[in-house]
């Protein structure tokens, strides 16, 4: 696990908010993180520190000192203690002290004592999450070198919809775990990925299509993205929601696929085509839906644009391509000469003769070429697994 020994202090503020800090809570602990949680008084309005302490095994905290015992509570400890500071959900309020170092209360004090990354996680009104102070303090905290965790819309304790509720607790646990994934070799690198089937209309209702899933052009997306670096999806027609930190551009032809690409290709460092990219689109799509009158009905055909070829010759030595090859036959041959002839740096070979492998499977089991002559095979495993496997061979590279 990657929070396992993890140091984390979660500071939990006035909101009404507060209630999730509990599965906030038991998840960092499954996820086998030690937490030391600290309440500002405002908070335990909303949430026991009985609760808190439960959960998290460890007191927790909210004042200074302990009036009935005389024990400090040590600001200053608290903050070189740990690894990470998450306040969530984090008031406007104490956002707003935050961002202007008023240390008034323990959470303030332990923050500005933090040596540790920290991250904030807003929740509150709409109008107060968009007003130009709470921004303007939001900004300011980034620029000090603390992450945000942006407020998701939906409907708010007020009754109004739209953004300003705290992160799911999930999601800030995501946020979390990336922080502790990230490659540096990785920091500051576009990769762009393409996923999933394209469609090809032949009329208003019909179209040519493949059985591509876009499963595994996500995993690889969520691998790369959770090492650290910016990705970018350009994916056809799938069923698969990322990541929020993950860009998709939704795409439908292949044509539409290759303007996507083109688009972002530049400024790519890695470039992932995943995507089963149709090889051939009706010459003439019907403006009005085909009645079913022959017996034999032709559809002409003409070649999409290779975008993979055209990717390669393009390409900058800057620049790293890994293709995809899904084979019936001739299966190495066939890579091969697919590696060589599109300029590839890497390409990833899966068969259907592989039973678990391939389209609509939550499995793949595939071989890795490069343009040095390397070959490095792997066992069937899960889709997220193999997006592994492919990160750790285009890290090697980048090493």
């Amino acid at each position: 696990m990657s929070l396992r020994d993890k140091k984390i202090v979660l500071g939990v503020t006035g909101s009404i908010a507060a209630y999730k800090a509990a599965t906030l809570v038991r998840l960092l602990v499954k996820e086998g993180a030690q937490v030391k949680v600290i309440l500002t008084e405002a908070a335990q309005g909303f949430i026991t520190p009985l609760t808190l302490s439960t959960l998290s095994k460890n007191p927790v905290l909210s004042a200074f000192s302990n009036n009935e015992t005389g024990e400090w509570n040590n600001h200053v400890e608290l903050g070189l203690w740990a690894d990470a500071m998450l306040i969530a959900p984090a008031s406007a309020h104490t956002i707003a002290k935050c961002a202007n170092g008023i240390a008034d209360n323990l959470l303030v004090a332990t923050y500005l004592s933090a040596r540790c990354p920290v991250f904030f996680a807003p929740a509150m009104d709409l109008d107060m999450y968009k007003h130009p102070n709470t921004l303007s303090n939001l900004e300011k905290l980034v620029s000090y070198g603390n992450s945000i965790i942006n407020a998701e819309y939906g409907e708010l304790a007020s009754g109004l919809v739209g953004e300003g509720r705290l992160a799911e607790p999930e999601h800030i646990v995501y946020e979390l775990r990336r922080h502790f994934l990230q490659k540096p070799v990785l920091k500051s690198k576009k990769v762009l990925i393409t996923a999933g089937p394209t469609q090809e209309p032949i009329d208003p209702v019909r179209f040519i299509s493949n059985h591509s899933s876009g499963k595994m052009g996500f995993a690889i997306a969520e691998a790369f993205y959770m090492a650290g670096a910016d990705v970018t999806v350009v994916s056809g027609p799938v069923a698969i929601q990322a990541p929020a930190g993950i860009k998709v551009e939704k795409v439908f032809s292949a044509q539409q696929m290759f303007e996507a690409v083109e688009k972002h290709f530049s400024e790519s460092h890695i470039v992932i085509l995943a995507a089963a990219v149709a090889d051939y689109t009706p010459m003439h799509v019907a403006d009005k839906k085909i009645k079913k009158k022959e017996d034999v009905f032709n559809i002409e055909l003409t070649k999409t644009v290779d975008i993979a070829a055209t990717l390669g010759k393009q390409k900058q030595n800057r620049q790293l391509i890994v293709g995809f090859a899904l084979e019936t036959d001739n299966e190495l041959e066939n890579a091969k000469g697919k590696l060589e002839r599109k300029n590839f740096d890497f390409i990833v070979l899966n068969s259907l003769q592989d039973k678990g492998a391939g389209f609509r499977y939550d499995t793949n089991k595939i071989k890795i070429l490069d343009k040095e002559g390397n070959q490095y095979d792997f066992d069937l495993k899960p889709k997220q697994e193999v997006a592994e496997d492919i990160l750790n061979i285009v890290l090697e590279k980048l090493s």
